[in-house]
């Protein structure tokens, strides 16, 4: 049996059933409008080519400028004194337990044994 056509025909049933492929170019309906004049972008452009920075770059590190307001010692101090609330939402449940007793009402039970006479 020859099934030489069955290629031809798969792929004429899925452009008929309106198969999309990742190559297909597709037309945006609404045209793009521009906010800003061309002075703007062009004004936005030089400020970039001067900034020295591109985030697209290999070498590009975000946190080479940034400065903290607080030291080592006060970010290791807050943790420490966290750290059952980190290890409960770290823990097999999320956390979900540990939010539960934290916003549950206190009770206190107590268990009563039956007095034997």
């Amino acid at each position: 049996m020859n099934r030489s056509y069955l290629a031809p025909l798969a792929m004429a049933i899925l452009a008929a059933a309106g198969y999309a492929c990742a190559g297909e170019v597709t037309v945006d309906p609404e045209p793009f409008i521009s906010v800003a004049s061309r002075a703007q972008v062009r004004e936005e452009l030089r400020q970039y080519q001067q900034s020295g920075v591109d985030p697209w770059a290999t070498e590009y590190n975000p946190l080479d400028q940034f400065h903290s307001s607080r030291t080592r010692a006060a970010v290791k101090a807050e943790y420490m004194a966290s750290r059952e609330a980190t290890a409960a939402f770290s823990g097999e449940d999320s956390g979900s337990m540990y939010l539960a007793r934290l916003h549950a009402p206190m009770q206190r039970r107590s268990t009563q044994l039956a007095h034997a006479e």
